[in-house]
């Protein structure tokens, strides 16, 4: 297991794993007093958290379905990436698209983050790519069955 150095301004338990199957890990938001976002309004939420993740990592924040089908509450930028060399507060663009105000209380569980490997790559610039049987077939171009 990849340990990563995290500090927590918030007085809220650390992010977890929440079964044994879990990709992601709840976030948990850091307020003064509660927040009401009005239909269409964004903002961006803090949670208290700075992270140092080793490179070769990145956190992936994304939106909680529960949120989203219930009160309307998503994320603007998803999946955003948080980079190994950002050492920042973790901030959610949370925005509501509900019809009516949605008020975030401290500690609710906002988004979830996702850690995962990635590599960097170099461009070899070529005149011709390897043909394969999908060839240039975009979207939809499987059917619609």
């Amino acid at each position: 297991m990849t340990q990563v150095r995290l500090v927590n301004k918030s007085p809220h338990p650390l992010p977890e794993y929440q079964t044994a199957g879990s990709a992601g890990m709840d976030l948990r938001v850091f307020l003064t007093e509660p927040v009401t976002l009005q239909p269409l309004e964004r903002r961006l939420m803090p949670t208290g958290l700075y992270m140092e993740l080793p490179q070769g990592y990145e956190a992936q924040i994304r939106p909680r379905s529960g949120l989203a089908i219930k009160r309307g509450l998503t994320l603007i930028n998803t999946p955003g990436t948080i980079d190994s060399d950002y050492r920042g507060e973790i901030m959610v663009p949370l925005v509501n698209l509900s019809g009516e105000p949605q008020t975030i209380n401290d500690g609710e569980r906002i988004a979830q983050m996702v850690i995962a490997k990635y590599e960097q790559i170099s461009w070899e610039v070529v005149t011709e790519l390897e043909s394969t049987e999908r060839g240039a077939g975009g979207f939809g171009h499987s059917g619609i069955n």
